[in-house]
């Protein structure tokens, strides 16, 4: 198993994208490694198939070992758990069992077939590969992680406006960075409008961006730089969150980061829909101006919305702080 971990994150393995991270080892019926494969994203051969493939007739009597259960459905390919039978294999052990309701069922339909399955090897190691992923398909709607970089004092803009630039070289690089492991960007129109933002990755040699979705009703002028050819675009047309949650991930969407500015990052707050929320201070006194996050309904000490500390770090002159919410937050838990 240790091998199909290494392999499910061998480069080309989609870090983005609708579907996981997969690794796959053939053994023949001697315990030799005759196979292996990985998944390289939508339409690509699936690590079992992959693998099988490499593996040709040596696989016959063999065994299976996949970080992630074989799925059981047709998409853009077969399904894996039919291609394991019709290859011969004996014995599956995968990992993590399939939390997507439309794919899982492989692990069933193996043993149905007198295949000898066994589950949960390494289960940690290989959640953790696809934790965003898994907790995305797992609700039937996109990972949230909101982004938020403010003054010691909670603010993103001075009484004049002007906000440029808050944080430091080294805080916009990593979120260049983390743009780069998301699906999509999320901002509202106001944030279009006001500040005319690109949301790509403008490190050298970046290879992808991110789809960059505007949501809100207003309209976006036509020479906005998200109108551009430098990323794709699309525009929610809604102040629904849920509706354009599901549409981006109808669109194959798994994980958004979400960039919006003070109104946005409420909205999201309001409806318990963040999963990760990652908020760079820096060491900077504005006394007054445009507050990081809106009215967000709060009246008394008791209603506060409570936060686990997941990792505190220095990026250059500002502080990282990475936050998951407390239960106690979210109705819809």
């Amino acid at each position: 198993m240790a091998r199909a971990l290494t392999l499910a994150t061998s480069p080309g393995s989609p870090i983005v994208g609708p579907n996981p991270r997969v690794g796959c080892v053939i053994l023949s019926g001697d315990g030799r490694i005759v196979g292996e494969g990985f998944h390289r994203g939508p339409g690509t051969a699936h690590a079992e198939v992959a693998a099988l493939t490499d593996a040709g007739g040596s696989a016959v009597g063999g065994t299976a070992v996949v970080t992630l259960e074989p799925c059981d459905h047709t998409g853009l390919t077969g399904p894996c758990s039919q291609a394991l039978i019709r290859a011969g294999i004996r014995r599956v052990v995968f990992a993590q069992a399939d939390p997507n309701p439309i794919a899982s069922g492989g692990a069933a339909t193996l043993r149905t077939a007198g295949i000898e399955v066994e589950g949960g090897l390494c289960e940690v190691q290989a959640t953790a590969i696809n934790s965003r992923w898994s907790v995305a398909v797992g609700r039937g709607r996109p990972f949230v992680t909101l982004k938020l970089a403010a003054s010691l004092d909670g603010r993103i803009a001075a009484a004049d406006g002007t906000s440029r630039w808050i944080s430091g070289p080294q805080s916009r690089a990593q979120v260049h960075d983390l743009r780069s492991r998301v699906d999509a960007v999320v901002v509202g129109t106001g944030t279009v409008i006001a500040d005319d933002p690109e949301l790509t990755d403008r490190r050298d040699g970046a290879e992808y961006q991110p789809i960059r979705a505007v949501l809100g009703l207003r309209e976006v002028p036509s020479a906005a730089k998200v109108r551009g050819a430098a990323a794709p675009t699309v525009f929610l047309r809604t102040r629904d969150l849920d509706d354009a949650l599901t549409d981006l991930f109808a669109a194959g969407v798994r994980h958004v980061l979400v960039e919006g500015g003070a109104t946005v990052a409420a909205a999201f707050l309001r409806s318990s829909l963040v999963d990760v929320l990652v908020w760079y201070v820096a060491p900077v006194l504005l006394g007054s101006g445009r507050a990081a996050i809106d009215d967000l309904g709060i009246d008394t000490i008791n209603e506060a919305f409570r936060w686990q500390v997941e990792s505190i770090d220095t990026v250059g002159g500002d502080v990282r702080i990475e936050l998951t919410p407390l239960a106690q937050n979210n109705p819809r838990s």
